[in-house]
């Protein structure tokens, strides 16, 4: 375990053969390539001018694997050293496409733009290291050429996605942003901080007992963030719809609900009761204001009548809540 943490079973670049090395860059070029059709595929939906960009990319890249595989076929025969990034010590890693989903445009350019940079300074490394002058040359062209992707996105952009075209796909992923995940977290928040006032509020007044309190607090609010969060994720699989996928979709309504309801019970953690209490209401209004500017920024709903409407309805269900606790 150890030996894979500080990598003691990995080898150093400086103690790779040249063969070696062409056998890295080999299986580098494959790699590079595979996330790039991976991150075209998943482009392709909602993004397919963007797609076409990674897909040519890819092409690049496997133009640079054939040309280094007919290099090591004149040097060194047809049988290639397995040898991959986690070999080596210090080598650059890429991470998989299905752990950096979803694939927001800006991210994905990022990401690319960072995998060039790095495959630049490897061949340039590695071009030092050659003895060979066919060999060298060949890494020092990679080396430029690594280099020069950064302009061939952009003519490809130019190509593909002018600027009507970005302006578009990036109105698409916030839409589906908002979709996916504002949506339904805004109505977890929403159920949690408003549904879960009476229920507390009323414990709180008619016991006066903080750890009783926080208990109903407590099982309201993860109740609660259970409920909507199946209750989001079973009504609706998102094919139809375009809201995506109701996994995320249960998990932002199911953790926002909870956090609404927790926001104004951990409070009653606090023994002291008065305490407690105007620690909570101070929350709540937060909470409600914070709904407020979420419906406002994301929603479009006017700030004015957002806050009119949930601070009524929050007030409505807090005072409904300290009538019953005091009845």
């Amino acid at each position: 375990m150890l030996s894979r943490v500080f990598g003691f079973d990995r080898r150093s670049f400086d103690s790779l053969s040249e063969q070696e090395i062409l056998a890295l860059a080999i299986s580098s070029e494959e790699d590079d390539a595979r996330i790039y059709r991976a991150y075209a595929d998943g482009l392709r939906e909602q993004f397919p001018q963007s797609a076409k960009v990674f897909e040519e990319m890819a092409v690049e890249e496997d133009g640079h694997r054939a040309a280094l595989i007919e290099l090591h076929r004149q040097r060194f025969g047809e049988t290639i050293p397995l040898i991959r990034r986690e070999h080596v010590r210090g080598y650059y890693e890429r991470k998989p496409d299905w752990l950096v989903r979803p694939l927001g445009i800006e991210k994905v350019r990022a990401m690319a733009e960072n995998m060039e940079a790095q495959a630049h300074r490897f061949y340039v490394e590695a071009a030092k290291r050659s003895t060979d002058a066919s060999t060298r040359k060949l890494l020092g062209d990679l080396a430029a050429a690594e280099q020069g992707h950064e302009s061939l996105a952009r003519r490809l952009g130019l190509a593909y996605t002018p600027e009507s075209v970005q302006e578009e796909e990036a109105q698409t992923e916030r839409r589906q942003f908002i979709l996916t995940y504002v949506q339904p977290g805004l109505a977890g928040l929403m159920d949690g901080s408003v549904s879960t006032l009476a229920p507390i509020f009323a414990a709180a007044f008619a016991t006066q007992d903080t750890w009783q309190t926080f208990l109903v607090g407590l099982s309201a609010s993860v109740g609660a963030g259970i409920s909507m969060g199946f209750t989001e994720a079973a009504h609706d699989d998102g094919k139809l719809s375009g809201r995506g996928s109701p996994v995320k979709r249960g998990f932002a309504s199911g953790i926002m609900t909870a956090i609404g309801g927790l926001g104004h019970a951990l409070p009653y953690l606090i023994p002291h009761f008065w305490t407690a209490t105007f620690i909570a209401a101070a929350i709540v209004f937060a909470e409600l204001w914070a709904i407020a500017f979420i419906q406002n920024r994301y929603m479009e709903t006017p700030f004015l009548r957002a806050a009119f409407q949930v601070v009524l309805g929050g007030a409505l269900v807090f005072a409904a809540g300290v009538l019953i606790g005091n009845a």
